[in-house]
Order: structure tokens, then sequence, then C-alpha cells
């Protein structure tokens, strides 16, 4: 099976040695992503649902790079600093799906998070 690597400008460049996503088949795994402005390069930190916007808005960028949307997202795994801000962050989260067909998640509290954000979120989706 043969991989292909998405990339798009509207997304974080990857920091290390990892891509924004690979395509292998039809499904695409996505790696991580934070509330890095991809125009800028900053972190977006105003509250916790702007983080979380820039998150999902990010996540957006790479799913369309891929030529997907959220429609076609099975799995979601979100990585959050504080179980308190659970709820907030769902909140936001919940915006970009319709309920009835929203993915399998997890959502774990972690010690630490890459430039120390509050949440990073990845998604596994598949192309029909």
């Amino acid at each position: 099976m043969l991989k292909k690597i998405i990339h798009t400008d509207k997304a974080p460049a990857p920091i290390g040695p990892y891509n924004q996503a690979v395509l292998a088949g039809n499904t695409l795994y996505t790696s991580g992503q934070i509330a890095i402005n991809p125009e800028t390069g900053e972190l977006v930190m105003g509250s916790i649902e702007i983080e979380t916007k820039q998150v999902m808005e990010n996540m957006k960028a790479v799913l369309e790079a891929a030529g997907l949307t959220f429609e076609n997202v099975v799995k979601t795994s979100i990585f959050i600093s504080d179980m308190n801000n659970f709820q907030r962050i769902n909140e936001v989260y919940a915006t970009y799906f319709d309920e009835s067909a929203a993915p399998a998640r997890e959502t774990v509290e972690v010690a630490c998070l890459p430039k120390s954000v509050n949440v990073e979120i990845s998604m596994i989706a598949i192309k029909s």
C-alpha cells in the first residue's frame, strides 16, 4: 500500500520529523494539531475556547488538503492539560460535527503538551 503525504500551508508546518497527515489507501491519519496560527507561526492562547477553535481550524485545513471534511472523520483523540477544561473544549469541538454522526473519541488529560498548550487533537478519517 502506498502512502501519500498531505501538506498544506493553511495549517502549521511540522516542527519535527513528521507530516501534517498521511493518506494510506483510503484512510487519513493526521498528526496532532495545536493552536498555532499558520500565517504568523504564533500560538493562539486567548482562552481555552479560542485555542480549541484554532486547533479545529488547523485540522479543517489538513482535512481539506486531503479532499475530506469533518464528515469523513471516524476517530479523534483529544489530549488536554486540565480535565476541568473538558466541557469548554467540548462545546467548541461539538460545533464542527453533526452529533448524530460524530466520530468515536477519547479525551485524555496529560502532564504536558508541546509548547505548553492546553489542547492537542488528532484524527483518523476515511475517504469514501
